[in-house]
């Protein structure tokens, strides 16, 4: 079961993986299995978040178990 809200998100802003992808600059992937609940590094996590065009202020939006 997901642990984040990656692919609601992308999917509300009409977004495919593809292009979260290139914007976050990471692999499609990468996408598809974080988006599946795996785990990824904070680096990544903030990559994800501003390329959703989100704030990092938002993080517990799109990764409300991460928190730490």
């Amino acid at each position: 079961m997901p642990t984040n809200h990656v692919k609601e998100i992308r999917e509300s802003l009409l977004m495919s993986k593809a292009e979260l992808a290139r914007k976050a600059g990471i692999s499609p992937l990468t996408v598809d299995r974080i988006e599946k609940g795996a785990v990824c590094r904070m680096s990544t996590m903030r990559k994800i978040i501003l390329a959703l065009g989100l704030g990092l202020t938002d993080r517990e939006k799109v990764f409300p178990e991460n928190l730490g």
